[in-house]
């Protein structure tokens, strides 16, 4: 396995790549829902600003996941099966619970404090803020279990699952988060009885995680796992929110252009994609030895950095297509803006995701801390923020 992974030339690289990024086309299916629902999330100042948390935190808890599959399946830690696995594989699902529920309690408590800066809501919506978080999570948790099939699949058949996993199942998740909280903050605003529905699905998740945690408490890699990822998570609640605040802020400039909403997911996503390639591959090779814990081994992944980012800005062209299309608006001239405001971000966004994915991996690693539960919840959660930046300094160059 070792040999074969350092020796993948660039080229079959960027196909994996390339394959793997297709599916971030998938996240214009999410972003046409938001334009088409714009009148759910003008129901309640918090609803456009939480949207972007929410796809956030799915992703980071995804990429937790993927991140420590992908790894312990090329070191036959865990087996590429849901039964007769190891307890190692158990705990990880069960840790994976327990982060998600404190992950939504944290953000939606920054986000009372950002909202009473910048969204002009009070501490009085705290309730229906952690309600909706909640259940629009809980129920998303069905998309770990497939993930974890994705790996499965991927690894068997012989593709790196570092490549694979996390770019297609990021799209996938954002499309049905997406679908799952407009559903859920449809519900809760529809009637008084649909928000209790919403609140009882909340607390029956917070049941579930108080059935594990004493079964867990004194198991050593769950608490591993969930002392490590809580730093993270706390990071990332904090991180979300100023995505959702910089989405508030591209909102109102780019008013009703449904191409750019359309466009968005697939964008943070992508971006996301980008560090998740780099960076997990990246821990993948300092787990088998062959990546020296330096800066200056950036230069023995230069391969995936490059395919990454080629592959990427394939995809970018694409989806300039794909979203005027899909609304009706495709012109040369009006390609021709909406590319060079995506190429912009593109450059500003890619390179300091690169940057960050590299760094986490070669720090933690150092300090002996298990790069896969920081390296993509980190990366992810500052992509959707760093790639919200490029997309409204772009905005601001180009108009």
């Amino acid at each position: 396995m070792s040999h074969a992974y350092i020796s993948q030339s660039f080229m079959r690289m960027l196909k994996e790549t390339s394959v793997a990024y297709v599916f971030d086309i998938g996240g214009l299916i999410a972003g046409f829902m938001v334009a088409s629902q714009l009148g759910i999330f003008l129901l309640s100042p918090w609803a456009i600003a939480i949207y972007p948390a929410i796809v956030s935190s799915k992703g980071v808890i995804g990429g937790l996941l993927s991140g420590r599959l992908s790894t312990a399946l090329h070191l036959g830690t865990m087996y590429p099966r849901f039964f007769r696995n190891t307890n190692s594989f158990y705990k990880l699902f069960e840790a994976l619970v327990v982060i998600t529920l404190a992950t939504c309690i944290a953000m939606s408590s920054i986000a009372i404090v950002f909202g009473s800066l910048f969204w002009g809501i009070t501490f009085a919506d705290f309730p229906a803020i952690l309600s909706v978080v909640v259940a629009t999570m809980a129920i998303g948790i069905v998309l770990s279990l497939v993930t974890i099939k994705v790996a499965f699949v991927t690894f068997k058949r012989g593709l790196d699952p570092d490549i694979v996993v996390y770019p297609i199942m990021s799209t996938f998740a954002d499309i049905f988060i997406t679908l799952f909280y407009i559903g859920v903050i449809s519900l809760f605003f529809s009637s008084y009885l649909g928000s209790w529905i919403i609140a009882a699905i909340a607390l029956a998740f917070g049941f579930l995680v108080l059935c594990i945690l004493p079964k867990d408490i004194h198991d050593m890699g769950f608490i591993k796992t969930i002392k490590e990822s809580m730093t993270t998570m706390l990071l990332v609640a904090f991180v979300v929110n100023v995505t959702g605040t910089v989405l508030k802020q591209i909102s109102y400039f780019v008013a009703d252009r449904k191409e750019v909403f359309t466009v968005y997911p697939a964008l943070i996503d992508m971006i996301g994609d980008v560090g998740s390639v780099v960076g997990s591959t990246a821990t993948t090779k300092l787990a088998l030895g062959l990546l020296t814990p330096s800066f200056f081994s950036m230069r023995s992944h230069a391969k995936n950095i490059f395919s990454a980012w080629s592959a990427s800005l394939m995809v970018f062209v694409i989806l300039a297509v794909l979203s005027l299309a899909i609304n009706g608006v495709f012109s040369l001239s009006s390609f021709l803006g909406l590319i060079s405001i995506l190429l912009i971000a593109n450059v500003i966004a890619v390179a300091a995701i690169v940057l960050l994915s590299y760094s986490i991996s070669i720090l933690t690693f150092k300090r002996g801390l298990d790069p896969d539960n920081f390296v993509i919840p980190i990366e992810s959660s500052f992509a959707d923020s760093v790639t919200s930046i490029a997309l409204l300094v772009a905005l601001l160059l180009i108009g």
